[in-house]
């Protein structure tokens, strides 16, 4: 009879354990904020200059597929490594590189899909990244693209940034870009 009851109630168990493991609510809690050392969010306003280099012997982009056809860049996929200075030169004072990718996305017009992080090398910020994700339509004067997180004092970051073209060689497909950074973190 004690046999009996224990099996039972080890069935009950089990059968218990099955019912509520297909609920799925222990995969996720709230946790304290502080547990991270997460404070009261800032907004961080910076502006950098982006540099892309097609040109020359030390390019910092480099085409990694060539477009379908001469007549559009629709397909081309290009690997960055740039710079990101102070002042539109590209020897002004170098705060960091962006690193990332960026594929032409347009059929019909010049736009492309940007996937990079900035990764600051430089004072405050040095060792931190915000990592950026959006659609670039590169004819247009002031592109928005999102900030969708970060790393070290741009942990948990969000925010915008703000391109503007200020220099383009169109033999060569050299850049200069001013990037205004609006992000908020912790």
């Amino acid at each position: 009879m004690a046999k009996l009851i224990l099996i039972i109630a080890f069935q009950i168990l089990l059968l218990a354990a099955i019912v509520n493991a297909g609920k799925g609510e222990d995969f996720a809690k709230t946790i304290n904020r502080k547990h991270f050392g997460l404070r009261k969010e800032k907004l961080t306003f910076f502006r950098v200059y982006w540099h892309d280099i097609l040109s020359g012997s030390n390019p910092s982009s480099v085409v990694i597929r060539p477009p379908l056809s001469n007549s559009t860049f629709f397909g081309a996929v290009t690997a960055i490594d740039n710079r990101l200075t102070t002042e539109v030169s590209v020897n002004s004072t170098l705060v960091g590189q962006a690193q990332g990718i960026y594929a032409a996305t347009g059929q019909r017009d010049a736009s492309a899909l940007m996937v990079m992080n900035f990764a600051f090398k430089t004072g405050k910020y040095n060792g931190s990244t915000i990592s950026i994700l959006g659609r670039n339509a590169v004819l247009t004067k002031v592109r928005e693209m999102p900030v969708i997180g970060g790393s070290g004092l741009f942990r948990f970051a969000r925010g915008y940034v703000e391109a503007r073209t200020m220099w383009f060689d169109q033999k060569s497909g050299d850049a200069t870009v001013e990037y205004s950074c609006n992000v908020l973190h912790y």
